[in-house]
């Protein structure tokens, strides 16, 4: 009897996996008839063999780019997101509080804004090194005060850090006109008008991190654990969060080069991911790739229709499912449910 139990709690993960896999190729789909204009599914069709009429021009170079990026953006910030909140032990724990997003904004637009770097892969490396610099300034300041993983003042260092970043890009913004033109509407969020030559990079990256992550699941098990468990079997506790860190910091930096800092994303997929599949690592990582897609690809759909035919930023979409989740998730830490 306590077989079938396990078999038939093996068929229902799978069962969800294959009806949250379905639920992105839907919205992938949809991603191509919903904008400023609605296409039918027979418009959306003609639009890839037929050439120079408006519909293929729409989707073929602005919607298909975006049907991309969205997915492959939202899984990158939601796994950072779930390295976060495991080597953090804090549940609100995010690339956006932790002000890895802000940092890696930050240097990207000193090189776009003095020195004129425009390759993709040298910003790409100047994103991880911003992000990096801020995940290490927030653990370091978080400790000066006797911090430790599982206090509040890691998210305290994180939000003052992401604040003053977030003060000195607009200062940065503000003494040149001709970088607020070009990196305002980028800063706030965006895939329009994206081309795909950032998922030579980004794809690999993530790949390989999926599959360290999933190699590595019982390890990151163990960091849910308080310390001295995780040191009675053996492991190396500061390697591994210094090792995940740098995984999340990759994640996010490089989620920023194809989007912008994006927000919320990193928040809440993970927590909807571990309500749906539970703690363990092997069963909400999956989850937590595709909650992300999930979301990225609704709210970048919600971009092109709210403000039609203008278009909203990405980051001010999400600030309305973030913000109520945050406000929960601070209701639920007070109370103790949560952390």
């Amino acid at each position: 009897m306590p077989h079938l139990t396990v078999l038939e709690g093996e068929d229902r993960f799978y069962f969800k996996l294959a009806f949250c896999s379905f639920f992105l190729i839907i919205l992938m789909v949809a991603s191509l008839h919903f904008g400023a204009e609605i296409y039918t599914p027979y418009e959306v069709w003609n639009a890839f063999w037929e050439l120079e009429t408006e519909a293929s021009i729409i989707i073929q170079t602005l919607r298909v780019p975006r049907m991309v990026l969205a997915p492959v953006t939202g899984m990158a910030l939601a796994l950072s997101g779930l390295l976060l909140q495991t080597v953090s032990g804090n549940p609100l724990a995010s690339p956006a509080f932790l002000g890895v997003n802000s940092g890696a904004a930050f240097f990207v637009l000193l090189a776009f804004s003095f020195f004129g770097f425009t390759s993709l892969w040298f910003l790409s490396l100047i994103a991880f090194a911003g992000a990096l610099t801020a995940i290490s300034l927030v653990f370091l300041l978080a400790f000066s005060f006797g911090a430790s993983f599982q206090q509040s003042t890691l998210l305290l260092a994180g939000i003052t850090l992401s604040s003053f970043l977030s003060s000195a890009i607009t200062i940065l913004l503000a003494t040149n006109e001709t970088t607020l033109e070009a990196l305002l509407f980028w800063l706030s969020g965006s895939f329009a008008n994206r081309d795909m030559s950032g998922l030579i990079i980004v794809v690999p990256v993530l790949f390989f991190s999926i599959i360290v992550t999933l190699i590595m699941k019982s390890s990151l098990d163990s960091l849910l654990m308080d310390d001295e468990s995780a040191k009675a079997l053996g492991l190396s506790i500061f390697k591994l969060r210094l090792f995940f860190i740098f995984l999340s910091a990759l994640l996010a930096s490089l989620a920023v080069v194809l989007a912008g800092p994006v927000a919320f994303i990193g928040l809440v997929a993970p927590h909807i991911a571990k309500n749906y599949a539970g703690l363990s690592h092997l069963r909400n990582i999956p989850f937590c790739l595709l909650f992300g897609a999930h979301l990225t690809l609704m709210a970048d759909i919600a971009t092109r229709i709210l403000l039609s035919p203008s278009e909203a930023p990405l980051s001010a979409v999400l600030a309305f499912i973030g913000v109520p989740f945050l406000v929960f998730l601070l209701l639920s830490k007070k109370r103790g449910v949560v952390g």
